[in-house]
Order: C-alpha cells, then sequence, then structure tokens
C-alpha cells in the first residue's frame, strides 16, 4: 500500500453579536503509514450563546448517496447520537463554505490548510466564519468551526470509505474530537479530489457550527459506554497535546453546554489484565495549546493502546464546581487515528 496522509483541524472562529473575534491557529502535517487514516492537527476558540439560524437548514441530508460528504456526515452523527449528543443538521450554507474551502485547497496544490489567502485561486474568505458569511450564512451572530482533511492512497478505497476513514481518525484526536462533542447543531460537508504523485487524493472539509444547549446527564462522555472500534492510537496531531511524543493512545473527552465551566480532576483506563492506564488530563486552564474551550475536557493515554482490547473507564470532575464521574468500557480496533 502506497499511502499518504495529511490532515488538519483548522481554526475555529467564533463572531458575537457586536463584537466581532477570530481566535486560534491551524496548519497541517504529512507522513507516511497504513490502516487507511489520517493524522490530526488543530485549533479553536470560544465565546457566548447566539440564537440559532434557519436559514439553509434541510431535514433529510442532500448529499449524494455513496459520496464521501454522506459518509462524513453520518459517521459524525452516528458516533454523536450513540453518546447522546444531538446529531448534526445539514445546513446548505454551510455546505458551500465547506465546499469553497475544498476546492480552495484542491485548486492551491493541495495543502491543507485552515485560512485562504486573498487573490489566491478559489479565495472566498480568510476563516471559516468569513466563508460562511459569504455563503450567506449569519456568521456575524454564530460560532463558527472548521477542519480539513487530506487523504491520499493508491486508490483502492471508495470515495464513501475516505470520508469514513477521515471522520474515523478526527473521532480520536484531542482537537479534532471536538466536532464530536461541542454542542453544535448544524454542519456542512465539502469534498474535493486531486492527485498526489499520480494517484488520488481526497480532501475533506466540515464546518460544524451554531451552538446551543443541550440535554442529558452533563457533561456526556465521548466515547461513551459499549463504543468499538475505537482507533488503538493517534499520531501526529499538531499541534501536540501536552506530555506525548505526537503517538498517544485515543482521546475521551466530557463536554457541557456553551457557557458551562469542566474541569477533570482524575482519570484512568483497565484493561482485561487488570492493568491500570492513568490518563493525561487536559482541561482549558492547563492546555498549553490553549484550544480547549472551558465547557469542554480530554482524558488520554501518553502512549498507545492495544489494539482490539476492551478497556474500562474512570472518570472525575467538576462541572461548574459540581462533582461528577463516569465509568463505562470500549474496545479498541486495529486502526490508527
Amino acid at each position: 500500500m502506497n499511502q499518504k496522509k495529511i490532515t488538519a483541524l483548522t481554526a475555529i472562529s467564533f463572531a458575537a453579536a457586536l463584537t466581532l473575534a477570530a481566535c486560534g491557529g491551524g496548519g497541517g502535517n504529512s507522513g507516511s503509514g497504513s490502516n487507511n487514516s489520517s493524522s490530526p492537527s488543530g485549533s479553536s476558540s470560544s465565546g457566548t450563546t447566539p440564537s440559532s439560524p434557519t436559514t439553509g437548514n434541510v431535514s433529510t441530508p442532500q448529499y449524494n448517496a455513496n459520496s464521501a460528504q454522506l459518509a462524513v456526515f453520518n459517521t459524525i452523527n452516528a458516533q454523536r447520537q450513540q453518546c447522546g449528543f444531538p446529531a448534526l443538521t445539514e445546513n446548505t450554507l454551510l455546505d458551500q463554505a465547506s465546499q469553497a474551502h475544498a476546492d480552495y485547497i484542491g485548486k492551491n496544490g493541495g495543502t491543507i490548510t485552515d485560512t485562504e489567502v486573498s487573490g489566491n485561486p478559489g479565495f472566498t474568505g480568510a476563516t471559516y466564519a468569513d466563508r460562511a458569511t459569504a455563503a450567506g450564512y449569519p456568521g456575524s451572530r454564530v460560532w463558527v468551526a472548521g477542519e480539513s482533511a487530506g487523504y491520499y492512497t493508491n486508490g483502492t478505497l471508495t470515495e464513501a470509505a475516505y470520508g469514513t476513514s477521515i471522520a474515523t481518525a478526527w473521532a480520536s484526536g484531542v482537537y479534532h474530537v471536538g466536532a464530536f462533542v461541542w454542542p453544535a447543531t448544524q454542519i456542512g460537508v465539502g469534498w474535493n479530489e486531486t492527485t498526489y504523485n499520480g494517484f488520488p487524493e481526497a480532501h475533506g472539509v466540515i464546518t460544524p457550527a451554531n451552538l446551543q444547549p443541550i440535554s442529558g446527564s452533563l457533561p456526556l462522555m465521548f466515547p461513551c459506554d459499549g463504543a468499538t472500534g475505537v482507533p488503538y492510537k493517534v499520531v501526529g496531531e499538531t499541534p501536540t497535546p501536552p506530555n506525548s511524543n505526537g503517538t498517544y493512545g485515543p482521546t475521551l473527552a466530557v463536554s457541557g453546554n456553551p457557557g458551562d465551566t469542566v474541569v477533570l480532576t482524575s482519570g484512568t483506563l483497565t484493561d482485561t489484565s487488570g492493568n491500570v492506564i492513568t490518563m493525561q488530563l487536559l482541561n482549558s486552564t492547563n492546555d498549553t495549546n490553549k484550544l480547549i474551550q472551558p465547557f469542554e475536557a480530554r482524558a488520554y493515554s501518553a502512549t498507545p493502546l492495544t489494539a482490539n482490547t476492551k478497556y474500562s473507564v474512570s472518570l472525575s470532575g467538576a462541572i461548574n464546581g459540581t462533582p461528577f464521574s463516569r465509568t463505562g468500557s470500549f474496545t479498541t480496533g486495529n486502526t490508527v487515528g
């Protein structure tokens, strides 16, 4: 298998009423590997909760059958709903913004980037919020995020498999997993295909938006009890999460509502042999990359887990000062995130 993996979690920008603030950064990385997965990189920002726009929302996905866009959309929503997070609604204006950026990446050498440069082919806006606004989405009043990924292989995958692989890889990264746990309500997906060294190269882009309160016993945990096929390690996330060498175990995330403050104070994994792994804990206050939001937190093993193995989870922390604990189990697969 001749394969190259390139991916980036792009900048998240937040635009609140009356005050526009764009924060965070992003980038791309490249490498080689196997298992048809991609390596993430990330950034983020935050703000207050705006009202919910409805323009462009569709009740039934409009993506073509067997398309990468539909695979990305379905994979994210299936995993969100399994853990109690609400499904995201397709928004055709966010689709336009995502597609514009995917096309921009394709027209500019396939370089994965969070921002666009005015004057370059396909430029529609510097940030995700800018591109959403250009597409007609009310970006001046909503929280807008973006993720981009590139995927190169020898052409053995179907388009839908590309989309599923990229979405699955996003779900395991410390910074990428945000798309699966943020209290967003809408999403747009874009897709562009070019070639790299004569082989197919795909570029996927998603734009989640519009933070709204969610229900359930908050904070919710992801992956949740009973999850299977979880990638057993993550390779090459940029920026590198604290206290890791760039290769580590899959991420567990907890998330509440906009305005909540979530802090993890302890976290362990226990395998079927009784071996206990103490996880690294990442909150908005100790994230040296300044990407984790106050309403979310992360836990991850500083080293990879074992493939095809069941792990019991124990997390403790506080939400708005009130203690909570979360327990469950998940089973790793044989893929790399």
